[in-house]
């Protein structure tokens, strides 16, 4: 995949990173709409691919050439299906071909396709002029330094893993990629390798705090990890810091290349106790030097929210950084700029410092008796208890109140805790009409992406109406 990132924007072709957990159906939908026609299969997915092809010539489409690539390193079954090996492959090729640059800097490089948790997936088409300043911005911001050892936990179909497949490139720097993306595999590339950064989503961080003794390596060094979506517990911060890990937090979305916005860190922060330092972390930030603009507005009106820290306006952003539109769809893309700003879907407030902080998604706002509840706020405060591994926040509807806030959570293993317990801390921290009415304890439903589900809660929740 790494190479891909390479060869294929060489040859002038557009690279789709596939997500490998996606199911057949929507694999032989992509392929289909971005009009495939080469397609590298990893081994162990083999059977994923064949089904998908299948699919495709089901509906009388002609199937793309499939590139086997046999990595024995993998464990498990592998099939076979294409009609070439990979290394085969690349020795067919032309080693003085000229390089040449892209025509036009508006020409696609990848189309990167959303998880698609709600009808089918669209297609993300990224220019080469916004993977470049991506690429180069990631580690400006970041500060890495040239030469950098960067662990691969974010997969490289998100997103295009940030740009970074071109940044840790164009840097200097060592990729290290896992074939099983482990907390022994993590530790043991700490160790062995000198990793000294990575990204990846909050499961990560937890793979690494709370790796068992026996999947731990020592090591002497600093270690940068840049994370976004959810805003890391303050037990898990220190736990990170305790091991010698430094944590940024980013925001972006496929739209805008991955990250966009970085919680900028001030150094007079870290003499502030670690529960304070996660509030402010928990902030998206500033915008990168490479997006044009960043706003948070009114939907209605397009003017800007006062940096009040209370009004909510819709994150919105324009810029070199930001797709070319969804790939054969002018509909959902002139949707999507309307106003001539890419709007995020996002609600945040803007801090007299100028830092964005997300509140929620504007269609995950809970509206209990006219007040407006933040299913985000309330998840920050649920991430406080100990026994809180991951929650998610959704609106039960009630007959008296309209909505009330409803907490599916995840809880650790090691630990055992309430309801009665839940609600009761929540209560002490958030006004009464913030506090969830209905907890539920289970395991939270994911999109192939690792994203919380809560299109899936807020249908379960249906059946705890008038329970509490």
């Amino acid at each position: 995949m790494l190479e891909a990132h390479f060869g294929v924007p060489l040859t002038g072709a557009a690279l789709n990173a596939i997500n490998v957990r996606l199911d057949a159906e929507t694999v032989s939908y992509i392929l289909t709409h971005c009009g495939a026609k080469v397609v590298l299969v990893d081994s162990e997915f083999g059977s994923l691919a064949k089904e998908a092809i299948a699919a495709i010539e089901a509906e009388g489409n002609t199937a793309p050439i499939v590139i086997d690539v046999d990595d024995p390193v993998h464990e498990g079954s592998r099939e076979l299906i294409g009609q070439m090996e990979y290394e085969a492959f690349l020795e067919t090729g032309d080693p003085e071909l000229p390089f040449r640059w892209p025509e036009d800097e508006w020409d696609t490089i990848t189309v990167n396709y959303t998880s698609g948790t709600t009808g089918k997936p669209k297609g993300v088409e990224y220019h080469h002029r916004g993977a470049w300043l991506g690429a180069m911005d990631n580690p400006h911001v970041w500060d890495m330094p040239h030469h950098a050892t960067y662990l691969w936990t974010l997969p490289m179909f998100h997103c295009n893993g940030w740009c970074f497949p071109w940044g840790v490139t164009a840097q200097g720097g060592t990729h290290v990629c896992l074939r099983q993306v482990t907390s022994k595999n993590i530790h043991a590339s700490f160790a062995d390798y000198g990793v000294d950064h990575l990204c990846g989503a909050p499961i990560i961080m937890n793979l690494i705090a709370n790796a068992p003794a026996e999947e731990r390596k020592p090591f002497d060094h600093k270690i940068k990890m840049m994370t976004a979506a959810a805003s890391p517990p303050a037990a898990v911060l220190q736990k990170m810091a305790d091991q010698g890990i430094e944590i940024t937090h980013v925001y972006g979305l496929t739209e805008v290349y991955g990250p966009a916005t970085i919680c900028a860190w001030n150094p007079v922060w870290n003499e502030l106790p670690m529960a304070e330092q996660a509030e402010i972390k928990s902030r998206q930030g500033v915008r990168y030097n490479t997006m044009e603009g960043l706003e948070v507005m009114d939907p209605e009106t397009m003017a800007p929210v006062p940096s009040d820290g209370e009004t909510m306006g819709e994150i919105m952003m324009r810029g070199n950084i930001v797709m070319k539109g969804y790939h054969k769809n002018d509909e959902a893309t002139t949707e999507a700029f309307e106003g001539g700003w890419f709007h995020s879907g996002d609600l945040a407030t803007r801090d007299p410092d100028g830092y964005i902080h997300i509140k929620d998604r504007s269609k995950d706002i809970i509206i209990s008796g006219g007040e407006n509840v933040s299913s985000v706020e309330v998840e920050g405060v649920l991430y406080k208890h100990p026994a809180v591994k991951e929650v998610a926040v959704v609106a039960l509807c009630d007959e008296k109140w309209g909505e009330v806030p409803c907490a599916f959570i995840e809880a650790d293993e090691t630990t055992t805790v309430t309801e009665e317990e839940i609600i009761k801390f929540v209560r002490s921290q958030l006004a009464g009409f913030k506090t969830p009415k209905k907890v539920v304890f289970g395991n939270l439903p994911k999109t192939s992406t690792g994203k919380v589900q809560k299109a899936v809660l807020r249908a379960a929740a249906k059946e705890f109406e008038g329970t509490y």
